[in-house]
């Protein structure tokens, strides 16, 4: 079990939905926000994997100075647009940006955050006929889309949480169980046209998250809070007790500690 205690230095949690990409963006919303000393958890969809490694060092060096100067920590989880084999190996881990395996959980002053990536892509079909028209005609292939990049249902890692006396407060992801907003198809079905198989899969994803969900309440956990990203807009609600928050492109939230949160 990847278990993660965050320093004392720094004083709040924060999660920030979809980057694509764009750390500078964040790191200006972080000064426009007069966001500091705090741990920000991007909820997947940080846009890693569509280049080589050394483009994420120069990213880093370009966005070092404000994370410094603001006390920040990054922590990256995958979305359906980063490369599972960087969070999965932990291959960015710089001092104040790393990338965080699935199912790893996050010891924020007496709470327990369990971080839980992947989705799939709803415009799959076009990325995978675009990597293969490129290759047809020669062309170096840019990444654009990876077969394991739906989220999974990891009994073992939720039982190991379990028998290690861990109680879960808040769950981050980068979808969400079927019952949270959206629960409709309409604003896709031009991509659903266009793939047989994506209803379904879609349908299979939404369920493996229901089974997360209910598997931790079935365990006992408090689960007050989850967080995700994702679906592109912002939506908070509540449900059986627990609050579920959509987070917009490079929104912020300040998920706040001891009594004052979770």
């Amino acid at each position: 079990m990847n278990i993660f205690n965050i320093p004392e230095q720094y004083a709040s949690f924060c999660v920030c939905g979809d980057i694509h990409g764009e750390f500078k963006t964040l790191a200006y919303n972080l000064k426009q926000q007069k966001i500091e000393n705090a741990v920000i958890v991007v909820a997947g969809d940080c846009g890693i994997g569509f280049e080589k490694a050394v483009h994420y060092s120069l990213i880093y060096e370009k966005i070092s100075k404000t994370l410094k100067e603001r006390n920040i920590f990054l922590l990256l989880m995958r979305g359906n647009h980063d490369d599972p084999d960087y969070f999965s190996n932990g291959k960015i881990d710089f001092p104040l940006m790393k990338t965080l395996p699935d199912y790893s959980v996050l010891r924020f002053s007496d709470k327990y955050f369990l971080c839980i990536g992947g989705a799939i892509s709803i415009d799959r079909k076009y990325r995978q006929e675009k990597m293969w028209l490129d290759k047809s005609k020669g062309r170096t292939i840019r990444p654009l889309y990876w077969e394991n990049e739906t989220a999974i249902f990891n009994g073992d890692a939720l039982d190991e949480i379990s028998k290690n006396g861990i109680k879960i407060d808040c769950v981050i992801s980068h979808t969400c169980p079927s019952f949270c907003f959206p629960v409709s198809k309409s604003s896709i079905e031009c991509w659903l046209s266009e793939d047989p198989e994506l209803d379904s899969d879609l349908i299979l994803e939404r369920a493996t998250m229901d089974k997360i969900y209910t598997r931790l309440v079935d365990d006992g956990h408090p689960l007050k809070n989850w967080v995700y990203a994702h679906f592109h807009g912002s939506n908070t609600e509540s449900i059986n007790d627990t609050n579920f928050s959509m987070l917009n492109i490079v929104e912020i939230k300040e998920i706040r500690t001891l009594n004052l949160i979770i």
